[in-house]
Order: structure tokens, then C-alpha cells, then sequence
């Protein structure tokens, strides 16, 4: 045969190759859209529907430069069809509790088996991939049918322990209830998608059947002003500092003055969201906003601002400070012993004298003082945008006795929390201009745009030479002959005050002696300030002080701040600033 019959010939067959394949087709689909339809939609009938969900991965926080403080990571959720599952509930119900442990309650997952009338039922949600992997596996391996799984998402701390009391933590349901977490929840959860088809009585999904598809959307990321490196550097430095000094709990938080921007705030104890452990009540709480103590001391810098806005003193105006005084059968005194003393302004800082502050106070009415102190954002929420904060206790200027004056002009009689106290010292800092503090900078959707959170302008509370003022007495402070030159940072000009105050017993209300709040609050550098840190230490060994105890935690936090800014050193000294006359 030749081989052009040859090449006909093979091309005949090939033909016929085709065709028969396109009848198939042809017939199958012809059974599908014409037979089977009917068979389909019978089966349609007589089983029912199922609903798969599409979970929305929660948004993540973000610190300032885009790490993740929370995420979301892959998880699984475990379903079950009951009319599957039913005959054989106590077996699978065995098997999923001696894989999970606590995770799933042997007794109630054999009722959610055995739901009636049921095709779904969740078991156990969010559990890790490896984790659901091998309690199917061995539901599997025992021959049991009727349990499924599902893509879900988990909540991960990437720090453990980082800013927990910030960042807060979600409940088993996958909803914020702390924090950051509950404050924008709304903004991270997203909308969870959804599928809906139709099923057969074996639960197999009927091809051709109507379905409905809800698209999901991702909640959105939450940036934060905070800086991962500085936090994880002072968490540690805190954790330190409460262990050293026995101290109940303490606090550090840095605020940049310009933006008031919470860059670092770190508490102790605290606890870890992602293992979570240390869950007490006492270590969940936010003491930055929820907690409130008496200052001390550090509330001498807002009591000398105002009297330097209205004219009434400068660094350099003498103080004649007795070397006691009963107020209203109240006795007060300094924490040293001494006679009467002639002591400047500045002086009376930088030995931290409640005798000379309540002397300068004097020349304030009561209204005066306390109109003053209410600009300075006490007895009011800071701004800061955190929920369960504490407006603090001022009491009504109209309602002070003489002691409650003077008690008040030094830090005690009055109950703040530490953001409040960020904020005041700030706007002192900030030459007389108070702002919000912020710890949220932006928000981001999944296509990246960023929508910035809104601030609340600053605005003017004091004069900037009122400011500049203080700012000069409390340089003072950190010199070599004031209370806290564990505070100065070299090569910088440092501003700051101590604070020690008398603890408040909640069962009774009355001080207990022996028992303090020690603290310190600076800024730095004093001449061109950026940024400001406050220390809290409640409760530590008794003769503990803010210059002693405090100053040296400052001194670390803030040095590491300006290391990671960039901020440049001082240009000059800090002035010599007399702290007596003649």
C-alpha cells in the first residue's frame, strides 16, 4: 500500500476517534441536562441545604513601623453532619476528647452529635491546623463519618507578653475585650463570606443545584504609634525594676511631646494573650487609664505652672518654708527634718519641698487653683481613646478646706491616672500646648489605603515662659545637688521631678503609712524637648524613693528613646539654678 493511502487511512480512523469521544460527551451531558436534572432536583427534595462559612481573618495591630503586634494565623474548625454522626456520637465524642483535652467537653459535643433535624453543628472552632489534623486523623482511622473541618483563623501575640495590657486579647467567640482588641473591634472584624448549596440525603453536594456565594471581607489592620523595639527594651527594663523593689505593679510610658504619640507602655505584671497565661484580673487591667493613685510629689511641676502663668513666681523668687505646719489640726511636713529654710522656687523643686509649695500655693484662691488644675485635664478623661478609663478624683474647688489646698498643691487629696499625669507634664514640655495622647496612628484596609486616625488639636494651657519656667526648675532636679541625678543622661539636658505619695487604703480611705507610690516624670532634652517618660512603681520596699528607685528606670528607657530616634544631643548645659537666697 502506498503511503499516501497509508496517511489516509490513519486519518480516516482518527476522525472516527473524535467523533465517538464527542458522542460520549454529548451523550453525557444530554443525561445530565435532560435525565439526571430530574433525578437531581428530586434529591434536592428530599435532602436539604448546607452552609459553609468563609471566616474574615481579624485585622492585625501594627507598631509604627508596620510589625505585628496581634495577627491572624490559619486555624481549623471542627463540624458535624448529626445525621451522620448520631449512631456513633459517645465513640467520636471519645475520640475528639482524648485529642483535645479541654478544648472540647466529652458530654456536651455527644448532644451537638445528636442534634435532631440537623445536617451541621459546629464542635470546636479556631484550633491549630496540626491540632484538628490529628484528632481527624484518628476519627478517621476508627472508621467514623460524619465530622468534617473547616479553614478558620487564630489570634497570635507574635511578642507573648509585648504591650499586652495595650494590645489587649479576644474571648473564644474571636471578640475584643480589652484594649486596643475591644476599642476597635468593629474596625478588625471583618464580614465573614458564605457558601450555600443543596446536598443529597448522604450529604454528597448535587451538581447543578442553586447555590449562593457571599463574599468575605477582611477586617482591617490597626496601625499603633508604638515602637516594637523601644516597648520589648522597656518591658524589660520595668519587669526588673518591680522585681528589685518589691513592688506591687509598676508602669513606663514615653510620650513624644511634639505629636503626643504613646511610643513604648509597659506594665508589670502582666500576661501573655497568645499562651494565655497570667489572665488574673489584676494583670489584665489597664493601670495606664484604669488605675488611679495619688502622685505625690511630680504634681508640685503643675501647681508651679500655674502660679508662673499668673505672673507670681519665676525660678529665682525666694520661699520662706517654715519647718512644719498644722493645717486645720493636720500636721505636714517635708520627708527630711530641717529648720526654716530660705529656698527659691526652683529650690523648693528640687528638694521636692511640700512645705515651700504649699507657701507659693498660697496665692492662689481655691477657685484660681482648682479652674488651673481642670485645664491641666484632671477629674476628666485624657482622650487617649482606651476603654474603662478613669476620669481620676478632683474634687469641687468650692468644697476644698484649707488642708485640702494645701495637701492638693503637693499631689495628695487628689487621684490621677498616669496618662492623665503624661498628658499635663506634657503640655509642659510642649512649652505650654496640650494635646491628646494618641496610640493609634492609622487604620489600613486590604488593599493597603490608609486612612489616618484623627487628633484632637493642641491647645494652650499655659504661657510658654510659664513653661519655660518650670522647665527651668525642674533641670534642677537632675543636677548634681537635686533629688534624682540618677536621672541625668549625658549629653543631654534632662528635665524631671520625683514623686512620692502616701498609698490610700480602698477598704477604709485613709492612708497607710509605711505604704508609698514613688515615681518620677522627665522630658528630654530639656532645651528642645521630644520626648517625655513617666515612671510609676506602687507599693515597693519601704524606704524606696522616686530619685532613687524610679529616676534610674527613666534614665534607661529615655536613653534608649533618643538612641532609636536619632535625637541629637544638647547644645549646651543646663543653667546653674540657685536653690536658695540670702
Amino acid at each position: 500500500m502506498s503511503p499516501r493511502h497509508l496517511t489516509r487511512r490513519r486519518l480516516h480512523w482518527c476522525t472516527v476517534v473524535v467523533l465517538v469521544i464527542f458522542t460520549l460527551f454529548g451523550a453525557r451531558l444530554f443525561q445530565i441536562q435532560g435525565i439526571d436534572a430530574s433525578a437531581y432536583a428530586a434529591m434536592s427534595v428530599q435532602a436539604g441545604t448546607a452552609t459553609r462559612i468563609d471566616p474574615a481573618p481579624r485585622g492585625a495591630i501594627l507598631d509604627r513601623n508596620g510589625q505585628n503586634l496581634a495577627t491572624s494565623v490559619d486555624g481549623v474548625t471542627i463540624t458535624a453532619d448529626p445525621s451522620m454522626t448520631a449512631p456513633h456520637a459517645p465513640q467520636i465524642a471519645r475520640i475528639l476528647r482524648e485529642e483535645l483535652g479541654d478544648s472540647i467537653d466529652y458530654f456536651d459535643t455527644i448532644d451537638k452529635l445528636r442534634t435532631p433535624k440537623s445536617r451541621f453543628v459546629y464542635l470546636v472552632r479556631d484550633l491549630p491546623k496540626w491540632t484538628a489534623d490529628k484528632a481527624i486523623d484518628a476519627i478517621d482511622k476508627a472508621e467514623l463519618t460524619g465530622v468534617f473541618t473547616e479553614k478558620g483563623t487564630l489570634r497570635s501575640y507574635p511578642g507573648g507578653r509585648l504591650a499586652a495590657n495595650l494590645l489587649g486579647y479576644v474571648n473564644g467567640a474571636g471578640k475584643g475585650v480589652a484594649g486596643l482588641e475591644q476599642q476597635y473591634d468593629k474596625i478588625l472584624t471583618g464580614k465573614d463570606g458564605s457558601s450555600t448549596y443543596e446536598v443529597s440525603p448522604t450529604g454528597q453536594r448535587i451538581p447543578m443545584a442553586d447555590s449562593t456565594v457571599t463574599k468575605m471581607v477582611p477586617g482591617k489592620d490597626v496601625k499603633t504609634t508604638i515602637d516594637r523595639d523601644l516597648q520589648w527594651f522597656s518591658d524589660q527594663r520595668l519587669v526588673k525594676a518591680v522585681r528589685d523593689s518589691s513592688s506591687d505593679w509598676g508602669l513606663a510610658i514615653t510620650m513624644d511631646v511634639k505629636t503626643c504619640q504613646i511610643v513604648q507602655m509597659s506594665q508589670a505584671p502582666t500576661f501573655d494573650a497568645d499562651t494565655r497565661t497570667g489572665m488574673t484580673d489584676s494583670n489584665t487591667v489597664s493601670r495606664a487609664v484604669q488605675t488611679v493613685y495619688e502622685p505625690g510629689s511630680v504634681m508640685k511641676t503643675v501647681t508651679m505652672a500655674a502660679l508662673a502663668d499668673q505672673g507670681k513666681v519665676t525660678a529665682d523668687t525666694p520661699i520662706v518654708v517654715p519647718s512644719k505646719m498644722v493645717i486645720d489640726k493636720y500636721p505636714i511636713g517635708d520627708y527630711w527634718e530641717h529648720g526654716t529654710l530660705k529656698l527659691t522656687a526652683a529650690g523648693v523643686i528640687a528638694l521636692s519641698s511640700n512645705l515651700g509649695t504649699i507657701v507659693a500655693a498660697r496665692q492662689m484662691s481655691n477657685e484660681t487653683m482648682y479652674d488651673y488644675f481642670r485645664k491641666f485635664g484632671f477629674g476628666q478623661e485624657s482622650g487617649v481613646k482606651l476603654p474603662g478609663e478613669s476620669k481620676g478624683i478632683l474634687s469641687n474647688g468650692k468644697d476644698w478646706t484649707k488642708a485640702n489646698h494645701a495637701t492638693i498643691s503637693f499631689g495628695q487629696g487628689i487621684s490621677v491616672t498616669a496618662m492623665q499625669m503624661m498628658r499635663a507634664v506634657g503640655a509642659i514640655a510642649n512649652a505650654g500646648k496640650m494635646c491628646e495622647p494618641a496610640v493609634v496612628a492609622s487604620t489600613r484596609d486590604a488593599d493597603g489605603e490608609e486612612t489616618p486616625v484623627g487628633s484632637a488639636a493642641s491647645h494652650r494651657v499655659v504661657s510658654k515662659d510659664a513653661a519655660a519656667t518650670v522647665t527651668r526648675m525642674m533641670e534642677a532636679v537632675t543636677a548634681e545637688d537635686g533629688t534624682a541625678p540618677a536621672a541625668a543622661i549625658k549629653g543631654y539636658r534632662v528635665a524631671g521631678k520625683t514623686g512620692t505619695a502616701w498609698r490610700v487604703d480602698p477598704a477604709t480611705g485613709r492612708y497607710i503609712r509605711g505604704q508609698n507610690t514613688v515615681s518620677f516624670m522627665g522630658f528630654a532634652p530639656a532645651d528642645n524637648p521630644r520626648f517625655l517618660t513617666y515612671i510609676v512603681l506602687d507599693k515597693p520596699y519601704s524606704n524606696a524613693g522616686g530619685g532613687s528607685t524610679a529616676a534610674p528606670v527613666f534614665h534607661d528607657i529615655m536613653s534608649m528613646a533618643l538612641e532609636r530616634f536619632g535625637v541629637a544631643p544638647s547644645g549646651s548645659k543646663s543653667p546653674k539654678v540657685e536653690q536658695t537666697w540670702e
